[in-house]
């Protein structure tokens, strides 16, 4: 068995939507991308054709972020002046494209200027104190922070002090007391209304720079890209913009560093995407800042020199392979510590260890939530007696909120919902496991189940051709809130699985449906090969399409997210819309009420049973049945009742409901009143016939006017006599709640809340149960 990681999501965008379908008519797009987008909630052709065509004019006024004009002033004065502006930055790939992007045009516009790269071990991160009199002391009279600031309130206090003034750009969170900086530029600033929040530090530098040159500075639009897509930002609005733009100017970049650095990455131009960015140049970036002093980097984005670009990008590759090496052998100690017995019963894992360099433990501790499943702290415990380290989480577990009350186990801490950089007392590591351990069960995150991950659809592995592939392209590039989209491939037999790479690690196998192959490859889950070997006809198999070169050559692969060996016990498929693809599969389709029932029964595979559930259940099911649930029962307890009875292996739950009463909800007393006088002043009122000019008379919703009248007849309030109404006169007093139909309703509404409004996790776990 290989359970999956996630769970899925399917959103059959294979079966677009009417509206998609006009979308895509609209935009001489395919139906899938449209249907994407219009999931996306692209949903008008203004916004879907903006998104599919970015384009210049969708970069905002850089004058609407906060402080800009007067940030823009104090640097022009400096430069007039002749002073000495220095650039404070970041160590991370982010912060040294911000680095590079400010201090490329202030050079151009002849400003005294250079920068300065907080060392990680050295200053920590963001406005140090002691760094930032050294820069006075040698001679700064204006300082510009990129890609931090907001939270650096002691040092610019400090310079502030000094005479000297602070300009910051930054992204981050805003802290509650923002330091008195001269200006503050910042996308997210209270008040400032700025039209798009999420920006990276590159990306506030790159408005700065916009602002300085009065106009798009298109040749640092490559720095920004690099910066963007490395700090996970939301890859929408102007962000795919720059990347857009970015990722073209890479392909023909004339820096010597970039053209060395992705020589020495194996990265050929023509070939640039974002994953380009994400995998190949960012890490090498970062890598310097983990290991040593990331200032170098800055050099090679810079520098004009071939020979010293060369010499540069060789000095970061070597730092990305011991960067790399490090993350193999400490991720190999630590998944061996999250499994032994002290620690594979835990729902969270605090991993430690000595020697290990703290550059690199954040990655580490990625790799561990990805193996494991669970929230972990990776640290490295000094000679000092101090571990110091950082933490990693999952969705369903706010790991900043579980550390924040026990503050008085850690001498440092810092982060958000699901990373975090913290400093313990060894002998504290015992207790704040321990108090991790509680945290987690007070966010009940052994119930949350695996993180859920929208799946675009389920594909045949014939439907997987250039074309597809192509049109799918034109959503890139792809990103953090503009995810690739992922298909299932659920019926296809794996072929050729093997473990691949130096260390047997990664996975490659292939996909076989008739004459139809498609190559997969997933990284990290070569220990899979025995398992999928002995039942390759029985995997689920998840997977963004991709174009793989190699030697010049261009073929389809699956890069593969998730797999699964065995079917999962609840498989959410929920739906307001019916439609023939539901009901191909072999298995018990199980209905709630007659009228579906009725209308389906024709529809469903010769070899499938179909099940009336009123209020018993006669059947009993082979051990490895599947039960389809069609429609949404009107009480939560029918199908726990059912499903404890026919105990099958799985449960597709479409939970089928056309309208949602718990939306519409039960009708006012207003309503209850204008029903009642009109019932007062009109007779032989013929509803079968004329409902819908009483809908618009009245204006009441169809479906809550049908409920009332069925309310008022039960109370005895009416009369209908072959489609006619009449009122009774001097009828008896009653509660409407008394009535058969209202305590329906109340029912009702209450399944839907259980049932349809909850989240794939609460729904499998309510399902799960009684199988069991």
């Amino acid at each position: 068995m290989i359970p999956a990681q996630y769970q899925w999501q399917i959103k059959n965008v294979d079966q677009p939507s009417a509206e998609a379908l006009e979308l895509a008519a609209t935009e001489k797009i395919s139906p899938i991308v449209a249907q994407i987008l219009w999931n996306r909630g692209y949903q008008t052709t203004e916004t879907a054709h903006a998104f599919l065509n970015p384009g210049p004019e969708q970069l905002h006024d850089p004058f609407a972020l906060h402080d800009m004009q007067r940030g823009i002033d104090r640097i022009e004065d400096a430069i007039g002046a002749d002073q000495q502006i220095t650039i404070y930055g970041d160590y991370d790939a982010d912060g040294v494209t911000s680095t590079s992007i400010l201090y490329e045009t202030l050079n151009e516009m002849g400003a005294k200027v250079n920068y300065y790269i907080p060392n990680r071990f050295k200053d920590g991160y963001g406005p140090n104190v002691d760094a930032f009199k050294r820069l006075i002391a040698a001679g700064t009279e204006l300082v510009v922070t990129v890609d931090n600031g907001v939270a650096g309130n002691d040092a610019i206090a400090a310079a502030k002090a000094a005479g000297v003034d602070v300009v910051v750009t930054d992204h981050h969170e805003l802290p509650e007391t923002l330091p008195e900086a001269y200006a503050i530029i910042h996308p997210r600033y209270p008040g400032a209304e700025y039209p798009f929040g999420g920006l990276s530090g590159a990306g506030v530098a790159f408005k700065v720079a916009q602002a300085l040159r009065e106009e798009i500075p298109q040749d640092l639009l490559d720095l920004a890209a690099i910066g963007t897509v490395a700090d996970l930002v939301p890859l929408v609005d102007e962000n795919r913009v720059l990347v857009h733009f970015g990722l073209q100017l890479l392909k023909q970049d004339e820096r010597p560093g970039l053209q060395a650095l992705m020589k020495t990455a194996g990265l050929k131009p023509d070939d640039l995407t974002e994953q380009s960015i994400g995998f190949g140049i960012a890490p090498r970036l970062n890598a310097l800042g983990r290991l040593e002093d990331a200032a170098p980097a800055v050099e090679l984005l810079t520098t004009l020199d071939e020979s010293q670009a060369s010499q540069l990008a060789q000095q970061t590759e070597s730092q990305n392979q011991k960067r790399q090496g490090l993350v193999r052998q400490i991720s190999s100690e630590a998944l061996a510590q999250a499994t032994d017995e002290a620690h594979q019963n835990r729902p969270t894992l605090i991993i430690s260890g000595h020697g290990w360099h703290e550059g690199v433990l954040g990655i580490v501790a990625s790799k561990v939530v990805e193996t494991t499943g669970k929230p972990t702290l990776v640290l490295n415990v000094a000679d000092d007696g101090h571990a110091k380290g950082s933490g990693r989480s999952v969705a369903a577990f706010n790991l900043f909120a579980a550390l924040d009350g026990h503050r008085d186990l850690m001498t440092a801490f810092g982060g958000h919902h699901m990373a975090v950089g913290l400093t313990v007392p060894a002998d504290k590591l015992d207790a704040l496991a321990d108090a991790l351990d509680v945290e987690a069960q007070n966010q009940k995150l052994a119930e949350s189940g695996p993180s859920e991950v929208a799946v675009a659809a389920s594909l045949d592995v014939a439907t997987v051709t250039p074309d597809l592939y192509h049109e799918l392209a034109q959503l890139a590039p792809f990103g953090t809130d503009n995810q690739q989209p992922l298909f299932a491939f659920e019926s296809a037999t794996l072929t050729q699985i093997k473990a691949i790479g130096k260390d047997h690690s990664h996975l490659k196998f292939q996909l076989q449906e008739g004459q139809h192959q498609l190559n997969a490859i997933q990284f990290g889950a070569g220990n899979e090969v025995a398992a999928l070997t002995a039942a390759p006809d029985q995997a689920d198999v998840l997977g963004a399409i991709e174009d793989n070169v190699w030697q010049g050559r261009h073929s389809l692969q699956l890069m593969v997210k998730d797999l699964r060996l065995a079917a999962q016990p609840v498989v959410d498929e929920r739906t307001t819309r019916l439609h023939q693809a539901m009901f191909k599969e072999a298995g018990v389709y199980l209905f709630f009420h007659r009228g579906i029932y009725d209308q389906l029964l024709s529809q469903l595979p010769k070899d499938s049973t179909a099940v009336l559930y009123d209020g018993s259940v006669q059947s009993t099911l082979p051990p490895d049945s599947r039960v389809f649930v069609v429609d949404c029962p009107d009480a939560t307890a029918d199908l726990e009742t059912v499903l404890g009875q026919l105990k099958p292996a799985t449960v597709t739950a479409y939970l089928y409901k056309k309208e949602s009463l718990s939306q519409l909800g039960m009708p006012t007393r207003p309503q209850y009143a204008k029903l009642f006088k009109f019932i007062a002043m009109h007779q032989q009122v013929d509803v079968g016939h004329q409902l819908a000019q009483l809908v618009t008379f009245l204006e009441i919703p169809r479906t809550q006017l049908i409920f009332m009248i069925q309310v008022f007849f039960e109370c005895g309030f009416i009369t209908i006599d072959h489609g006619i109404m009449n009122g009774v006169p001097h009828p008896e007093a009653k509660d409407l709640s008394t009535a058969p139909s209202y305590q329906l309703r109340l029912q009702q509404i209450q399944t839907e809340e259980d049932l349809l409004s909850c989240s794939t996790a609460a729904l499998t776990t309510r399902l799960h149960a009684p199988l069991i």
